[in-house]
């Protein structure tokens, strides 16, 4: 009789738990195929563990010092690491170094946020639904501030398929798109060499030809971003248009997040249910879904980490800087009501008998 695999079963290239603690940092992940946030943190030299959490189709991740922020089917959730309570939070004592509180929802609406970033105290998003930069806002769905100068007016139609931000100096300095179009989900058309890099400042085009370009990231004055449908990392120079091939990854790259030298890249399978993507180039390699982490100076891939189920689909990737073992308390269950802060003390309230998601501890990594 075949012993039941555990959900979430990943395996690991050996350093990856020691090249997490060297760097200090921990990993979030989205993904909406399994309806799921996850933390990857190490143990130590030799040990990873996971902290999955569910939500209604999560994607863009936004992660500057102690926030959090998360883009979901119809809303956006915002946490703010209360550190102070990491240490006495009464399910899993002496466990986090740090501790995602929910602090504030922001009902949206289904506009298909992708990309999510922090401008200062402001979240910016790229409305992916509606082809444009808009801002979070309490009085309405959003703010429209930016849209590329071939969308006529910003309506739910889909037209370019605008999925990522890069930024610069605090500023959204380039944005990826899948398509130049202003006819309803005209991108498709072309997806897989119909892909745009755009000046926000100038509103205009820099580079053309991509296929199916996601997660543009301004790295050390340079301008990366990953080619999803071919599976490369490329970098992008402006000025001409040039693309530069930095690295041929083994998947459908989406995803992106740097730390000193490293770049932690999410990389999914093709979707199984429809053959929309089995004409892709990717599509002729040997794919899995997880992470795979470059040395950008010598361009190789370094380590990894493999789902061998539940998860095929990554969207987001992002940073946890300084943080060894964060947690995150959900919004949808009795353990955030416990947590007060406030910016001189913390405490932590008397729960009744309610079980908890987290009950038995968190799933370690084999």
């Amino acid at each position: 009789m075949n012993q039941k695999v555990a959900a979430f079963t990943c395996t690991h290239s050996p350093n990856l738990p020691e090249l997490l603690h060297q760097l200090n940092c921990s990993l979030a992940l989205s993904t909406y195929q399994a309806g799921k946030v996850v933390l990857i943190s190490a143990l130590n030299n030799n040990r990873l563990i996971q902290l999955p959490r569910s939500f209604p189709k999560p994607m863009g991740i936004a992660a500057e010092g102690s926030k959090m922020a998360i883009a979901t089917l119809s809303e956006i959730i915002v946490y703010n690491n209360a550190s102070r309570m990491a240490a006495n939070y009464p399910q899993q004592p002496d466990t986090y170094d740090a501790l995602y509180l929910p602090r504030a929802t922001y009902f949206t609406g289904e506009v298909d946020i992708h990309d999510l970033h922090w401008m200062g105290e402001v979240l910016l998003a790229v409305n992916t639904r509606f082809s444009c930069l808009s801002v979070v806002d309490h009085r309405f769905s959003f703010m429209p501030q930016w849209k590329p100068f071939f969308i006529s007016s910003i309506t739910p139609a889909d037209q370019c398929h605008l999925n990522g931000v890069a930024f610069e100096n605090g500023k959204p300095t380039y944005v990826t798109a899948l398509g130049q179009s202003d006819e309803p989900e005209g991108w498709r058309k072309n997806r897989e060499t119909g892909g745009i890099v755009m000046e926000v400042a100038s509103n205009t085009i820099v580079a053309g030809g991509l296929s199916m370009p996601h997660s543009p990231r301004m790295y050390s004055g340079q301008l990366y971003l990953l080619e999803s449908a071919s599976g490369h990392l490329v970098c992008i120079d402006p000025a001409s248009g040039r693309k530069e091939t930095v690295l041929a990854l083994n998947g459908f790259a989406r995803g992106m997040d740097k730390v000193d030298d490293y770049v932690f890249i999410g990389l999914s399978q093709l979707r199984k249910k429809t053959g929309a993507f089995q004409d892709l180039p990717i599509a002729s390699k040997s794919i899995f879904c997880g992470i795979v982490v470059v040395h950008l100076p010598s361009a190789r891939i370094v380590g990894h980490l493999q789902y061998e189920n539940s998860v095929e689909e990554i969207y987001d990737v992002r940073i946890l800087p300084g943080m060894k073992r964060p947690g995150l308390v959900s919004a949808q269950k009795a353990e955030h009501r416990m947590a007060i802060t406030t910016p001189e003390q913390d405490y932590w309230a008397v729960l009744k008998q309610e079980k908890n998601e987290n009950q038995g501890g968190d799933p370690a990594i084999a």
